[in-house]
């Protein structure tokens, strides 16, 4: 049996006036999600448990089957596993987004989604000015990269109080720096950083062209050294995982699944929809299980901008469910299931905790002639998940049409 599982990352939304009080899933386009619903089953779940915030790594280890309250250590050792940096376990690892902003207010978590290359720069500029043996900073990709505090936990900094920088758009700076007894030392770094980057060549190209400079770090999404039972000991499964971002793929490796990476996987609205797509279906030659990762709908959330939202869901189903469905419909053990790993509204450019639709089709999934996917459609289904972790234990079983399970019921 081979296993599919396909993530548009924020593609949940709510009913929007504009589209006739229709989510962006359902006005989109999307004639093979649509397949799957109509001969396969809906469903929903709950990814973000209760008291955990709506981020995109509890999101995505609900779904990959680990309790988040069991295994969560936070995004930025995750992130640091991708990049290849050892951990000690007294160390602690904090996201650094590159940002912008003007006088005492956030208008840009992302820098204008500044290149890997300029990024890459301004992180090595950072380290050298700001860094020490205690505090170091690693280049990612685009407005994602890492600091790595050595021996951070003897400072108690994993327990400094921070905010994403997603969540706090068009608001105060100095009322959202990290807090608590212990923050004084990231509170510097960020505070540093802007002075540091006020007069970096690179942000003074980018204000001619008319672009968002990258003129201060936000440090957050910190966390210890984290462990991890592997997929194949849990499930007895090989598999991959594709994605763009650090993210994901640390996580997958983390569980011991192979990181394929894709070239012209971005990140954001350009990235290479047809390229995962392929390199799943060659992953599947030798593997049992793969799981791609799309951020762009995310991206779209985030920035307020529901016609790119709109067309990142219709190029993920063309580009990406397309040809997998494709692929594999005429073959006789194969499972796909499709599903945001949390919402991502326009209206709000934040995640929420809303619970998510998901479709399972393929082999032993006994079609239930619904309309299409989406969110309404969904919420006829009585296939439900309290605890979204059970989700990937159900999809794996050998008979999803039995009468009861755990957390949910069919």
């Amino acid at each position: 049996m081979k296993y599919i599982v396909l993530v548009p990352d924020g593609m949940a939304d709510y009913p929007i006036k504009e589209l006739g009080d229709r989510t962006p899933l359902e006005a989109a386009r999307t004639p093979n999600m649509d397949h799957l619903a109509k001969f396969g089953r809906l469903g929903r779940a709950k990814t973000i448990p209760e008291g955990m915030t709506p981020a995109s790594d509890v999101a995505n280890m609900s779904i990959l089957g680990y309790d988040p309250k069991v295994y969560y250590s936070g995004r930025g050792p995750l992130e640091a596993a991708n990049m290849g940096i050892e951990m000690q376990d007294d160390d602690v690892a904090f996201r650094c987004n590159l940002i912008t902003v003007v006088e005492d207010t956030l208008i840009d978590y992302s820098a204008g989604h500044i290149s890997s290359k300029e990024a890459d720069d301004i992180i090595r500029f950072i380290d050298k000015t700001l860094g020490n043996e205690r505090f170091r900073f690693y280049p990612g990709v685009s407005y994602r990269h890492l600091l790595m505090a050595k021996g951070g936990r003897r400072l108690r900094l994993e327990e400094v109080q921070c905010i994403a920088p997603h969540d706090i758009l068009n608001k105060s700076i100095s009322k959202n720096l990290p807090k608590g007894s212990n923050a004084q030392a990231i509170v510097q770094l960020m505070e540093g950083s802007r002075k540091a980057l006020a007069d970096h060549e690179i942000n003074h190209v980018r204000i001619d062209l008319k672009e968002n400079p990258a003129n201060m770090i936000w440090l957050w999404g910190q966390g210890k050294k984290p462990s991890f039972p592997t997929f194949q000991e849990r499930h007895g499964l090989s598999g991959s995982v594709i994605s763009a971002v650090d993210l994901i793929k640390g996580m997958g490796k983390l569980m011991g699944l192979d990181v394929i990476n894709v070239p012209g996987a971005t990140g954001y609205y350009d990235t290479d929809y047809a390229g995962k797509a392929n390199a799943a279906i060659r992953s599947l030659d030798d593997k049992d299980f793969v799981f791609v990762h799309v951020e762009a709908p995310d991206e779209a959330g985030h920035n307020g901008d529901l016609r790119e939202k709109i067309t990142a869901i219709e190029r993920f189903d063309q580009l990406v469910v397309g040809p997998v469905l494709e692929a594999f419909k005429h073959r006789e053990y194969f499972r796909l299931m499709v599903l945001p790993d949390h919402a991502t509204p326009v209206s709000v450019r934040t995640h929420t905790s809303d619970i998510i639709s998901f479709c399972m089709f393929g082999s032993g999934i006994t079609g239930k002639g619904f309309l299409n996917f989406s969110e309404k459609e969904s919420e006829k289904s009585d296939l439900f998940f309290e605890r979204g972790h059970e989700l990937m234990n159900f999809f794996l079983k050998n008979d999803t049409d039995e009468n009861t399970l755990p957390g949910g019921k069919a």
